[in-house]
């Protein structure tokens, strides 16, 4: 296995502080927006630009985690039973605009089942993604990012590892890993 950093700490932190900008920009005080992390992983990033947003308006930003486990269309086509994430949104999307957050945008598929999740909590007046690593050349369905860190044209044997402090890793780090062949 073959690891190849993509963002190192440093990077990770700049483009991390642009996404932020963007987000102020389109949405101003967050008054009636609301950012929804996707569970398992995209709960780490959404935290880390929640926080963010505070710091830089003096607002209270709405946070949830959204766990898509039970939505996805793959959800009786495995061999093990797929374990579910808790969902914690306690608070109504109905009107607000919503951004769901993701660290990696892969087949689609996964931003596809929260869309239908979180209409379990009202119809949004609009959805946007953000996604830290848009992985171009994968895509199954027709989704985009509106919000974009780093964009990685890869192929099906690569993988993306989103490392957090939060997890237990020594530093943020974003690491392409290229599977050998044997």
């Amino acid at each position: 296995m073959e690891k190849k950093l993509i963002l190192g700490k440093q990077l990770l932190e700049i483009t991390l502080n642009r996404l932020v900008q963007e987000l102020i920009e389109n949405h101003q005080d967050f008054g009636q927006s609301v950012i929804l992390g996707l569970q398992p992983r995209g709960i780490f990033l959404a935290e880390k630009i929640a926080k963010k947003i505070e710091e830089i308006t003096q607002k209270k930003v709405l946070l949830g985690y959204l766990d898509v486990t039970f939505y996805r269309d793959d959800f009786r086509r495995r061999d093990t039973p797929l374990q579910a994430n808790t969902t914690k949104i306690d608070f109504i999307i109905e009107d607000k605009k919503v951004i769901l957050i993701d660290d990696v945008l892969f087949t689609g598929r996964t931003v596809r089942s929260a869309m239908d999740a979180m209409t379990a909590f009202g119809r949004p007046k609009k959805v946007e993604l953000l996604t830290l690593i848009d992985r171009k050349y994968t895509r199954d369905l027709p989704i985009q990012p509106n919000y974009i860190g780093k964009e990685v044209n890869t192929i099906e044997s690569q993988r993306i590892l989103v490392e957090w402090q939060a997890q237990g890793f020594a530093e943020d780090n974003i690491w392409l890993i290229e599977k050998l062949k044997d």
